[in-house]
């Protein structure tokens, strides 16, 4: 999600809910009061000037949506709560981008008197892209069946695809042209999440890691996360080597050539111009 500064908010305070909830049995039988605290993020500029309801997010709607959300099951903990929440606002409204949304419940059973227990989290759709490449087999057939396969996952939206274009291999040389493409998608999933289900995938299509840059049935990338700077020994964003890598560069730019490297602060159609201008 792009910086939360840049929206409006819609603000829902205090909300009563009687449910069930809790990890002893008691309060799964009896039920008790919860308060749920709700910031939406959104755009309210074109229901500000329409004065229209369906230009805008309806509250209470959303009110509405959290009360049979929070009936439906009995959740152990508050976590859970809030995490079902979050997500199920987020699939029904399209239009908001963030939820920041509080889970409190008074008079939590911990034998020492408290107001209330909490939970509070922040959650938004992100936008990332990811990179596709084939050269064993039928390359076509894998990535098409790649990209149906990322759009079939739960809280995944395929935005754009990039045209398949032929490439010569990067670093190791002694293998067959590659297939590539890139995707661009929304997702609600966090990066080690959604790494995790693009190497099931890549498993799935028998993938093989033996040679580094060698030759695959199927590679998936996640080029880039929001704006999300991330180094860990199983995922570093921005995928190292984009501004180095003409092919991805091609494909990034027919999709999105005006938005910017996180680091390297520059668009991708600058990267690719100075990219060619190098060879």
């Amino acid at each position: 999600m792009n910086d939360r500064k840049n929206y409006d908010q819609i603000i829902i305070h205090d909300l009563e809910v009687f449910c069930n909830h809790g990890v002893y049995k008691e309060e799964n039988i009896l039920g008790q009061k919860f308060i749920v605290d709700v910031t939406l993020y959104t755009d309210t500029r074109k229901a500000g000037l329409s004065d229209r309801l369906e230009d805008s997010v309806n509250y209470g709607h959303v009110c509405a949506f959290i009360e049979e959300a929070m009936k439906k099951q009995n959740d152990k903990l508050l976590e859970c709560v809030a995490e079902r929440l979050a997500a199920g606002i987020l699939r029904r409204y399209p239009s908001v981008a963030g939820v920041d949304l509080e889970v409190k419940k008074p008079w939590a059973p911990v034998m020492r008197h408290i107001d209330y227990a909490s939970v509070r989290i922040s959650r938004s759709r992100h936008k990332v892209y990811v990179g596709l490449g084939s050269n064993l087999g039928d390359r076509e057939k894998y990535l098409t069946d790649a990209i149906r396969a990322i759009g079939e996952l739960d809280d995944v939206v395929i935005v754009k695809q990039a045209s398949f274009i032929e490439t010569e291999p990067y670093g190791y040389r002694d293998q067959d042209l590659f297939l590539n493409t890139v995707i661009c998608l929304e997702t609600l999933l966090e990066p080690m999440e959604l790494l995790d289900r693009l190497f099931a995938i890549e498993q799935a299509a028998g993938r093989k890691r033996e040679i580094h840059w060698g030759p695959r049935t199927l590679d998936l990338d996640i080029l880039l996360y929001d704006d999300l700077i991330l180094c860990t020994p199983e995922l570093i964003l921005p995928h190292p080597g984009i501004e180095k890598r003409l092919f991805v560069l091609d494909s990034l730019c027919e999709i999105a050539p005006y938005e910017i490297h996180p680091l390297l602060r520059k668009r991708f159609m600058t990267l690719k111009e100075e990219l060619l201008m190098a060879d």
